[in-house]
């Protein structure tokens, strides 16, 4: 185990500040009450008397001191006896690489830190641990359990216009994280969201057949996520939809697939 000692007994030291502390503190005592200095004075002892009785007390102490810390580190490694054996064992082993200081004190609070849950011994947050992997939905069954909503803006608008929903969504389907991004389009080529006010999209006809729904994938991709990705928007939107793959590096789109 990882102990400190305690350091051997001093004598206590004399020194000529400490003469002069205990004779300003007799000053300042007759001069607190000066009616009755003379009765204060008579029953305060001379500094060479308070001298030897601090030299027996400061052995007294550091006795009492001693004491102390010893039932202290009997009462800990009390509690580390009582946990199972192989629990006591990477305990210690802990103990001896923990940063904790080497006092009764400090051990009695680690043992308590593990007893209540606060300090797993398994993954001690002195120990740096890699990080976990991270979550990937593999097989899902639904577009909303794929991906998850983590972002929403409006696009478009203008003087005759009304701007459009477009989301973010986030997700792993087991190559790594991708970005999801949604909006709704209108059919005709040559429409835009700066057209009349009949044919602007309002929130209560973004499900018209009028519209369609298009999908950018940013992230690492293969063709078969692609084509999952698809099926599933595809089936939970009554529009047709077109997915295709962006490159953020070159900024452009890639293949369209579209519903």
């Amino acid at each position: 185990m990882r102990f400190r000692r305690w350091p051997r007994p001093t004598a206590y030291r004399e020194t000529p500040r400490k003469r002069a502390a205990f004779l300003r503190k007799q000053h300042l005592e007759r001069e607190a009450l000066p009616l009755f200095a003379d009765a204060i004075a008579a029953r305060q002892h001379g500094v060479d008397e308070e001298m030897a009785r601090r030299h027996v007390w400061w052995d007294e102490r550091e006795h009492d001191q001693r004491d102390a810390r010893a039932r202290r580190w009997r009462e800990a490694r009390a509690r580390l006896f009582a946990l199972p054996d192989l629990l006591r064992a990477k305990v210690r082993g802990l103990w001896r690489t923990c940063p904790y200081p080497a006092d009764p004190a400090s051990f009695a609070d680690f043992l308590h830190q593990i007893a209540v849950g606060r300090l797993d011994p398994d993954r001690p947050p002195w120990v740096f641990h890699q990080r976990s992997q991270a979550r990937i939905t593999a097989n899902p069954a639904t577009f909303n359990e794929a991906f998850r909503q983590i972002g929403r803006k409006l696009v478009g608008g203008g003087p005759d216009t009304s701007p459009t929903d477009e989301l973010l969504f986030c997700g792993n389907l087991g190559s790594g994280i991708l970005f999801l991004t949604s909006r709704a389009r209108l059919i005709g080529q040559n429409e835009s969201f700066y057209t009349s006010s009949h044919h602007r999209l309002r929130d209560f006809d973004v499900a018209r057949s009028d519209h369609w729904v298009e999908i950018d994938v940013r992230g690492e991709c293969s063709e078969s996520d692609l084509s999952l990705i698809e099926q599933l928007a595809q089936a939970a939107n009554t529009r047709p939809v077109i997915v295709r793959r962006i490159d953020p590096l070159a900024g452009q789109g890639g293949q369209l697939r579209a519903s």
